[in-house]
């Protein structure tokens, strides 16, 4: 009896067509932007230590560089059937189709462990041919082997804690997914130290801990959804396959997999470039502006991943004002903040690059890189409430073609071309991102007011509440 009152105290708390709107998204992204950014401390704080390793900082460094775009395909994958099935799962509890939420899930797993299985045996063997086809160097060779074949061992760990994780944020339980990410970065950030400088282990240290992290947060994710306060459970029968759903799910997946994969093309494009141009040095330099745009772009992602379900929540609801109030609410708040942060990093590149070296070289040419790369991030903002807009509202085709427009038609030829054109060098690899998101992200979000937007004007169903 206090089981069945639990849950429907549960659905009540998480029934996203009442009350406020932006407090309803927030409710979602703050617990959601403190788990992005936790999650990407695995990495971060990696290379932060790496980074200080002695005498070998800079080759260490540009060593897990190289190993960004494995990594990178992996997040793809995971992000292709959890980012494909969470909004699918929304629509459905808020269209009250708890069956049809729950196989969603169950499918999700299924293709989670399968897909994660493949790429863990493929890479391992490939390995080497495809390091050195990232342009792995004989002093960059050693480190990026002994990293990425630890990783790739705890493959199954990492697609099940960030592809699940998005079916607790899915249900309303944001703070609940945000406990998954703590518990595996406060794992990363006291294991680092103790194995990479304690146990001397060096490269492979940052790996083991971040192997056993993510293992311990997939334990928390599976353990989570096979219990009773979840509001849809993770069971077998839900794991069998049906064609149908893989297909639903692998569609609206097809968005986050190809912004995935097409940042692993233009991080292997970069690396290769900037070799040739300007050696080691620049892949380092690289590897840390990748790494600092991970940390700054979390508050965005953590907004417009807790809009996604209210959005997709309300629109199963046939609430349209709220779906607009959300969309509002979410692509304001992304320009607010993207606008703050490029100001900071303009002013500040040298702190940043500070957390992750104390080379002077490699500070010194980082600066005025950091400054042209991020010169134009405030415009991201706008490909960011584009894309989750397509993704929660079930529109794959427009959500992939944008994926691919800004990353694979402008971003990578620009990438190849302007160090070519007036001596740019190094400079015009940096200088393709900031183009990239004036184009793409004002092509997103344009198209979105043009083609969504009049679609939310028809009557729908009416709430409780509809204040924003």
């Amino acid at each position: 009896m206090s089981d069945s009152i639990e849950a429907v105290k549960a659905e009540d708390l998480n029934d996203f067509s009442s009350g406020s709107v932006a407090r309803n998204i927030m409710r979602l992204a703050l617990p959601m932007t403190m788990a992005q950014l936790i999650n990407v401390m695995y990495s971060v704080v990696d290379r932060i230590y790496i980074g200080h390793i002695p005498h070998a900082s800079t080759q260490a460094l540009t060593g897990i560089g190289l190993c960004l775009p494995i990594i990178t395909i992996i997040t793809a994958f995971a992000n292709l059937f959890g980012m494909g099935g969470a909004p699918l799962c929304s629509i459905a509890r808020g269209g009250h189709q708890e069956g049809r939420a729950e196989k969603v899930m169950g499918n999700s797993f299924s293709l989670l462990l399968i897909s994660g299985a493949a790429l863990m045996t493929l890479c391992l063997i490939f390995k080497e041919p495809i390091l050195y086809l990232f342009r792995a160097s004989q002093d960059t060779y050693p480190y990026a082997d002994q990293y990425i074949t630890i990783y790739l061992c705890g493959t199954l760990f990492v697609m099940t804690s960030l592809g699940m994780n998005n079916f607790i944020n899915a249900q309303g339980f944001g703070k609940i997914g945000m406990l998954t990410v703590l518990l595996g970065a406060v794992l990363n950030i006291i294991l680092d130290p103790i194995l990479i400088f304690g146990f001397g282990l060096g490269v492979r240290g940052a790996a083991i801990a971040t192997v056993i992290s993510q293992g311990a947060s997939a334990f928390w994710v599976f353990r989570f959804l096979t219990r009773k306060k979840a509001l849809f459970k993770l069971n077998r029968k839900s794991m069998k396959l049906e064609a149908g759903l893989v297909r639903e799910i692998t569609l609206l997946g097809t968005s986050g997999f190809v912004m995935s994969v097409t940042n692993g093309t233009v991080q292997i494009v970069c690396n290769a470039v900037l070799a040739h141009h300007g050696g080691d040095l620049y892949v380092g330099i690289m590897t840390v502006i990748n790494s600092v745009r991970e940390i700054i772009t979390m508050p965005v992602t953590g907004l417009t991943s807790g809009a996604q379900p209210v959005i997709g929540y309300n629109y199963g609801a046939e609430c349209y004002d709220r779906v607009k109030s959300a969309i509002k609410f979410m692509s304001i708040g992304c320009i607010v903040f993207s606008t703050a942060v490029w100001a900071v990093l303009f002013f500040e590149p040298r702190f940043f690059l500070h957390l992750f070296t104390k080379e002077s070289e490699l500070i010194n040419a980082g600066i005025p890189a950091m400054r042209i790369y991020f010169c134009g991030i405030f415009m991201m903002a706008l490909q960011f409430a584009g894309q989750s807009t397509y993704v929660a509202l079930n529109r794959p085709k427009q959500a992939v073609f944008f994926s691919l427009f800004r990353k694979v038609i402008i971003v990578v030829p620009l990438t190849v071309l302007l160090p070519m054109i007036g001596n740019l060098g190094t400079d015009g690899v940096f200088l393709a991102e900031p183009i990239s998101n004036v184009i793409g992200g004002t092509a997103s979000f344009v198209t979105m007011l043009i083609t969504v937007w009049p679609s939310l004007n028809k009557s729908g169903k009416q709430t409780k509440k509809t204040s924003a």
